[in-house]
């Protein structure tokens, strides 16, 4: 019968065998095997995008890039399309986890062209796909926040007030915010199991400490737990432990219960997520039945549940043995066991995607201590299969380690030379990032970053304001600045559309995009006079200092007690020194033509006090004042680990460009690394004077 279904009649069909949650039905195979034949003809968005939800557990992958095609060829040549049908395309893509960044804008457009009709149901719904799919768009924040909060007082039932929590708290002013609060606390005992875990979940991205309505959700949670399925429980008790819940009864239970889901699980993923979240409970010890699923399971872990494991196994390793507990032998040797199994599964890798897959959800110390330089390894065995599809997981990836691997970055560079034009603008900004960050110029380093220029130039329209302003730190970092980038950046306009759309940001992005505006109005200022831009940043960096914590420690006062001993006294060295576009610096002083210090006090130069940093409103006049014919300024700085990529000695981008920036403003630079100062050789008083004498005055 399928058969001799028009195609409209077709998507209402399968809309209903959808909707019985007859999602692997033969019916739907006949469906899905009817489109596949017939998807050439389908001119129509709407049903099109019904089906794609309908078939979508029964397709292929190749059959799904065809759909997503054919729905990015209908998007493009329909002027008018119902928000609706966008809707759904964002939940296909949703289905298989997939980022494909240029559906998913076209999807937004149409969301903001619609955005009058959009209500809290819809609006909630879309920002839980975009969260999903990994995308944010600020114009639609913006949108939303508008229209959320002219009609805040219209959500008075737990359903519609759970939803515009989650959706208007992460980005609600004060006001609002707390009107928000005070509503959840009333409502909190009409509050279902589902809303209770939303609510939580927004509190922690709100990073909300409300300490009353954390004590009422965990008052109204107890009669929930029963109801949540493993995962659900998951999430819960981790969000209870980053709000920083007090409650110990509903700890115990929300044990008991993951003790029970522990007990009778069989699937890896899930147990490897209840071992790390019991790991984080209050006073939690392990327990033998833990050790011995654990061991059950890792032969079928992916890393990313070895990770896990892991991560739990060295935290109760660590407790134990502050509190001398028998237990510690067993946790090393079960983690002897998982190190083995994660080395087994890298070495049996053959396909560079999969791992690529696996590695996404991988991080902290377990992995970069045991596994990073067997998973670099395999990479560069798997170099052959780096293609247009996978040069940004693969970037990401050295991104997050902090790896410095030439030859897979060489091979990233070639391969987004040769396919520049296949991947989106968004994508190219990352990769980027990664030899900007690494401060690493691959072979055809400027046709590397002219052909990426290029691209991003004729896509500017492609990224939101902020990141622009991001765009252009990377590429200054790196030591390029397209103008037109730059003079799109610090015009009027640009800025206070920047400014309101930083308001809706969650505050981490907000403060990073920032302080990378500051660094490129910084950069720009000293390294392109030419642009003729202001620096606008003065106050924003002394506010930044003024709530800094003091930047004192040890090894500073350490070092200036040398350097006083070196240079015959305090008055010629200072500690702690912001210079003009506020640098800071560790030590500064100033040798003359003859190498001899001079006297910051004879110079009418004021020495800081004992507390850190002094913010001195005449930074740039003491600047003005002339040294003396051949005399220099020094900056001594010491390069800790952060400062170098995991694997190399190699200064990392942001560390070069202060380096050339201080150059620029007439310093000498000093740089004590790290592995120099702390090694065996300078490991007496008199060995470390005579290291910074050396450096100190240019003897080699």
């Amino acid at each position: 019968m399928t058969f001799r279904l028009s195609l409209p009649a077709l998507s209402k069909f399968a809309l209903c065998l959808h909707k019985q949650r007859r999602y692997f039905s033969p019916v739907i195979g006949k469906v899905a095997h009817i489109v596949d034949m017939k998807l050439d003809s389908i001119e129509d968005i709407r049903i099109l995008s019904v089906l794609m939800i309908s078939i979508s557990d029964v397709i292929s992958q190749s059959f799904r890039d065809r759909l997503l095609h054919k729905a990015e060829q209908l998007l493009e040549e329909k002027d008018e399309v119902h928000f609706n049908y966008a809707r759904r395309i964002l939940q296909f893509l949703q289905t298989f986890k997939l980022r494909y960044h240029p559906l998913v804008e076209k999807c937004n457009k149409i969301f903001l062209k619609s955005a009058s009709c959009l209500d809290i149901h819809n609006i909630s719904l879309i920002f839980g796909l975009y969260e999903q799919l990994g995308f944010d768009n600020a114009e639609f924040r913006l949108v939303a926040k508008q229209l959320l909060s002219e009609t805040i007082d219209d959500y008075h039932d737990p359903e519609t007030f759970a939803k515009l929590f989650f959706t208007l708290g992460p980005m609600a002013g004060s006001k609002v915010r707390e009107r928000l609060l005070v509503t959840a606390v009333h409502m909190a005992e009409e509050f279902s199991s589902h809303q209770v875990l939303v609510i939580l979940k927004t509190m922690q991205k709100m990073k909300c400490r409300n300490s009353h309505l954390l004590k009422k959700m965990a008052s109204v949670l107890h009669k929930h737990l029963d109801s949540y399925h493993v995962l659900q429980l998951v999430k819960l008790t981790q969000d209870l432990v980053v709000l920083r819940c007090h409650n110990l009864e509903l700890f115990a239970k929300l044990k008991i219960l993951l003790f029970g889901f522990l007990k009778s699980n069989v699937i890896p993923a899930e147990t490897a997520a209840i071992i790390r979240v019991l790991a984080m409970l209050p006073s939690f010890q392990v327990e033998e039945i833990i050790i011995n699923k654990a061991a059950a399971v890792l032969p079928q872990c992916r890393l990313h549940h070895l990770n896990c494991i892991a991560t739990a196994l060295v935290k109760w390793n660590h407790y134990d043995q502050l509190h001398w507990q028998n237990s510690s032998e067993t946790c090393v040797k079960l983690l002897q066991k998982l190190n083995d199994y994660g080395f087994q599964r890298l070495q049996k890798t053959d396909n560079l995607n999969l791992l690529l897959e696996e590695l996404t959800y991988v991080n902290g110390e377990w992995f970069e201590e045991v596994l990073n330089e067997e998973t670099m390894a395999v990479c560069q065995r798997l170099i052959d299969q780096i293609t247009w599809a996978n040069v940004l997981q693969l970037s990401l990836f050295l991104i997050k380690t902090n790896h410095r691997c030439p030859s897979l970055l060489d091979r990233i560079a070639s391969v987004t030379v040769e396919n520049i034009d296949k991947i989106h603008p968004f994508e190219i900004y990352f990769i980027l990032f990664l030899f900007s960050a690494l401060n690493y110029d691959p072979p055809a380093n400027e046709k590397f970053f002219e052909s990426c220029i290029q691209h991003l130039t004729s896509n500017l329209s492609c990224f939101e304001t902020h990141h622009l302003v991001l765009l252009g730190h990377v590429l200054a970092v790196a030591g390029y600045f397209p103008p037109v980038l730059i003079k799109g950046i610090f015009n009027v306009s640009f800025l206070s559309k920047l400014d309101a759309q930083l308001e809706v940001l969650p505050d981490n992005l907000k403060q990073r995009v920032r302080s990378r505006l500051m660094k490129l109005n910084r950069a720009v200022c000293l390294e392109c006079p030419e642009f003729h831009i202001p620096w606008f940043h003065e106050h924003y960096c002394q506010r930044v200092f003024c709530n800094s914590s003091s930047r004192r420690n040890p090894l500073r006062q350490h070092v200036h007690r040398m350097l006083t001993e070196i240079l015959g006294g305090s008055n010629y060295a200072r500690i702690s020194v912001l210079t003009p576009y506020y640098y800071e610096i560790d030590f500064e002083c100033i040798l003359d033509e003859n190498k001899k210090p001079l006297s910051y006090m004879a110079q009418n130069i004021p020495l800081d006090g004992v507390e850190g940093i002094h913010l001195r409103r005449d930074i740039k006049d003491e600047w003005r004042k002339a040294l003396p014919p051949g005399a220099q300024r020094i900056a001594l700085e010491f390069l800790h680990s952060k400062a170098f990529s995991k694997n190399s000695r190699h200064l990392k981008g942001e560390t070069a460009v202060k380096k050339r920036h201080l150059e620029m403003l007439g310093y000498r630079v000093v740089q004590i690394p790290h592995f120099e100062w702390n090694s065996m050789v300078l490991s007496t008083k008199g060995e470390q004077l005579e290291y910074l004498r050396n450096h100190l005055y240019g003897i080699q």
